[in-house]
């Protein structure tokens, strides 16, 4: 497929933020040998990736209890975004699969595509990032970490506050 783009497997994958607390901008980034792939997402989407990386692992290990253990060390992998960090597409959503041959977990990306009456269906982007599981087990908790690190009343997004003095 034209629209496509599969890196199978990533050296890393990460989620990681750009900008001030109230005005980051999240992207999924994963590359393999010199291609770098970065994807923008939203908190939201970041979240749920983590904890649906984390629902697919605990049932592959009681679906699968001969699989090793993925015990995480994340600080064994490097989560930080790399350079230069130019987003190919925003993601619309994301899906994750599981590789039972290869234990490998795929997640894949598909583009937000606008669409406008006048012109004919755009076929929106896909993106598939192939991880081992101790790699997704470490993006899951980095990912949990770096949605926590925004405004300390999560309330307080999007809304203006007064102050009378």
């Amino acid at each position: 497929m034209e629209n496509e783009i599969v890196l199978d497997p990533v050296e890393f994958i990460t989620v990681g933020t750009v900008g001030p607390k109230g005005r980051r901008i999240f992207y999924l980034q994963g590359g393999k040998g010199p291609e770098l792939i970065s994807l923008t997402i939203e908190k939201q989407q970041a979240q749920a990736l983590g904890e649906a990386i984390v629902e697919l692992l605990d049932s592959l290990h009681e679906k699968y209890p001969d699989l090793s253990e993925d015990t995480t060390h994340i600080s064994r992998w490097n989560m930080d975004l790399r350079d230069p960090i130019d987003s190919l597409f925003r993601v619309a959503q994301m899906g994750l699969g599981y590789d039972e041959e290869r234990n490998m977990v795929m997640i894949v990306a598909q583009e937000l595509v606008i669409s406008d009456e006048s012109l004919p269906e755009p076929s929106p982007q896909i993106v598939r990032f192939f991880a081992t599981c101790e790699q997704m087990r470490a993006l899951s908790e980095h990912a949990a970490r770096i949605v926590q690190q925004g405004r300390a009343d999560p309330k307080t997004n999007g809304f203006m506050i007064y102050y009378w003095t």
